[in-house]
């Protein structure tokens, strides 16, 4: 049926529909990798050859497009492992899908420019216009996905690009016209839906995830989207604003701010139901067959995503403390063993040498910093830092929160403090060996009576008890909860009963 769609003016291999066919049944089916990278080559080719006609550029698009979805799906399911894979995997499946991304999302966008500057064959594709612009947003959103998850910095351009979907889709009335995405589809979407959600999901800070976290929360957002509107008035639900003459990533609504006729408003109230709702089957201990996360996750990483945007959604975070511009020196010892190895028990004096980072933007409650990339491995979302300012006798511990690289190849590093201070300390329980783990000093305005120790990963239990020393003082301590896990930490909170000596 596309006969009449594909002339053979062009010399291009895939000028006609025969040769367009042979290719598609040449791929190497069995090799997602290689498939995958053959089909982004003839993707870009295709979407810069603009010696094709409109409507044949399109059709082979799509094409490429359907042939390409199951390896990306399966890519995507190994990349977003909730297994951690060696550097070498995780690079070469992320090239493999950014690559994907860009071409793709460049391709449709090509095409979406010929329609626009009304190119010869454009009233041809007028009635699949909704279906093209949902198709270049859902692309849109790929690389913005891929690159949050590599931390690299957002080329400007994206939202510029985005901006001019939703203006056209909006002035053209199309917005709301139902497509179905790709064959097989289990649920229409629209091109309002595409762009919500992307508008939606990255709004969320998604910059302070790991990328498991990312790609679970992209996922709940998107079976979502549904909830996320795109409106022209502020509400009091409104969340998010993105201005389609001064495009920018999404900005946190301000109560009075001014309004220009431009700015659009983001709204993810009608989510909050569906979260809790989630939440609660969560609590059951299995995830609902109906919500499509692209592959099987264990219910815990599924529920710490969907509280994530429950409670962004209910209470945005905002900064506890204002910044100040204190340059200040740090040796820095990445990890929990690295940590141990610089306090009081269990010293280890061949410990590798801590790293120096030089601290410009602090705050009581946190920093940020400036390092190369090159000297940043093993640091990631959730790692534990113990920091040492020059001139300070004791270590203190942080974990990073957010990070973000730049164009120069640099590292933004934002850190929060756990504490200023911490100790060593041994703790026994019972008839069981003793373990070392770290006393965060209490910070002021926490409880008293209460403490909070990190731990090896794994070592805290819920069911048992410690007997410590600190000082000349010895403690019981009973737990109360864990606060937080990390890749090899425990931070848990216990009561603390002073005892007297030789009290057992």
């Amino acid at each position: 049926m596309f006969s009449s769609l594909f002339g053979k003016k062009s010399d291009h291999p895939l000028a006609d529909i025969k040769s367009a066919m042979a290719l598609l049944e040449e791929l190497p089916r069995n090799d997602a990798h290689k498939m995958l990278m053959e089909l982004t080559e003839w993707i870009e080719s295709v979407g810069d050859n603009e010696d094709f006609k409109l409507e044949h550029q399109f059709a082979v698009l799509r094409l490429l497009d359907e042939a390409a979805q199951p390896c990306v799906r399966k890519l995507v399911r190994e990349y977003f492992a909730p297994q951690e894979l060696s550097k070498f995997q995780e690079n070469r499946l992320w090239l493999l899908l950014v690559n994907w991304s860009q071409h793709s999302s460049n391709a449709y966008l090509a095409v979406f420019d010929r329609y626009c500057n009304g190119d010869k064959g454009a009233s041809a594709v007028k009635a699949q216009l909704p279906l093209l612009a949902a198709r270049t947003a859902h692309a849109l959103n790929g690389y913005l996905k891929h690159v949050s998850a590599h931390y690299g910095p957002m080329d400007p351009a994206l939202w510029r690009k985005v901006a001019r979907l939703y203006r056209h889709a909006e002035q053209q009335q199309y917005l709301d016209a139902r497509v179905e995405l790709y064959s097989g589809a289990i649920a229409a979407t629209t091109v309002r839906g595409e762009l919500a959600e992307l508008l939606g999901w990255y709004g969320c800070g998604v910059g302070t995830l790991t990328p498991l976290s990312m790609h679970l929360t992209e996922r709940i957002v998107g079976q979502y989207s549904g909830s996320v509107t795109v409106t022209l008035q502020q509400t009091a639900d409104s969340l998010f604003c993105f201005d389609l003459e001064s495009p920018a990533a999404p900005l946190r609504v301000k109560a009075g701010g001014r309004v220009q006729p431009s700015t659009r408003f983001v709204s993810m109230a009608a989510m909050q139901p569906k979260l809790e709702e989630l939440l609660k089957e969560l609590a059951k201990n299995t995830v609902p067959q109906e919500l499509n996360l692209g592959g099987n996750y264990p219910v815990e990483l599924v529920r710490e995503a969907a509280q994530y945007l429950l409670d962004y959604l209910v209470d945005p975070p905002l900064r506890r403390s204002p910044r100040r511009g204190i340059k200040v020196s740090l040796k820095v010892a990445n990890g929990f063993g690295r940590l141990m190895e610089n306090t009081d028990v269990g010293l280890n004096f061949n410990a590798e040498q801590p790293l120096h980072w030089e601290v410009e933007d602090i705050s009581a409650s946190g920093f940020r910093t400036l390092i190369p990339t090159q000297g940043a491995d093993g640091i990631r979302i959730g790692s534990l830092l113990g920091i040492q300012p020059d001139g300070v006798a004791h270590w203190g511990a942080a974990v990073v929160r957010r990070l973000m690289r730049d164009d120069a190849n640099q590292l933004h590093i934002g850190a929060e403090m756990l504490a200023n201070q911490v100790a060593g300390v041994t703790l026994g329980a019972g008839r069981d060996e003793e373990q070392h783990a770290l006393w965060l000093m209490a910070k002021p305005g926490e409880p008293s009576g209460e403490a909070r120790l990190l731990m090896k990963v794994d070592a805290f239990l819920a069911q048992r008890s410690f007997q410590t020393s600190l000082g000349d003082k010895s403690y019981l301590l009973m737990p109360i909860g864990l606060d937080e896990k990390g890749f090899d930490y425990d931070l848990a909170r216990f009561r603390v009963i002073e005892q007297e000596n030789g009290e057992d």
